[in-house]
């Protein structure tokens, strides 16, 4: 496939790293897409929801989704276009969810490209698209959740999959507020590592 010459140098060396994690298998391919663009996504998305936890929940959830689908990507526009558009539209359908007090959904975002990417927003309903987007979700973190040590095993269920607050499960444990959310922090960085260095299992 003949690359578009308007493409960036690092959008470039994006689409080298994106074939060798898909056709090679490597792992350091994946690590090094996620070291590049994890803090933008999480600052757009910290900017959508202004709440750093949920902005820390979205981001790992988004880089999960990103890696399960990465072989369906096709170079008719950039890694970081497609990635915030996966971002985004897991935020969006946090915010619906949530009924959040936002910025405007109509903002759109450049790329490193200098692309536009837009945020589409349909309706504010939970249509069935969005029920198989929440029940992916959870089958996506469900493939990790096993691999983690078993005090965070239950901390992740009850935020993902129960959807319950930092309060919330702080009472369920019966745990102070700071510990729940210092454990979260250290079981989502785990994620992290099992996202980008076992995605064989995904």
């Amino acid at each position: 496939m003949e690359i578009k010459k308007q493409f960036s140098d690092k959008a470039l060396e994006d689409f080298d790293l994106i074939d060798d994690a898909v056709n090679n298998g490597d792992e350091q391919a994946f690590a090094k897409l996620m070291e590049r663009y994890k803090r933008p996504v999480y600052h757009m998305i910290l900017k959508m929801v202004r709440n750093v936890d949920d902005a820390e929940d979205l981001t790992i959830e988004a880089f999960a989704k990103a890696f399960k689908n990465l072989h369906r990507f096709k170079k008719d526009y950039t890694f970081s276009t497609w990635l915030f558009r996966i971002a985004t539209n897991n935020a969006i359908d946090f915010i619906r969810k949530k009924k959040l007090e936002t910025m405007s959904l109509d903002t759109s975002f450049q790329d490193d490209n200098g692309d536009a990417v837009t945020i589409d927003v349909e309706d504010h309903n939970l249509n069935p698209q969005e029920r198989a987007i929440k029940t992916q979700k959870i089958e996506l973190i469900q493939l990790f959740v096993t691999k983690l040590p078993p005090k965070y095993q239950r901390l992740v269920r009850l935020r993902y999959f129960e959807e319950l607050s930092y309060e919330e499960i702080a009472d369920e444990l019966d745990a102070p507020l700071g510990t729940v959310k210092a454990q979260l922090h250290r079981a989502r960085e785990l994620l992290y590592d099992l996202v980008k260095n076992k995605k064989e299992h995904m």
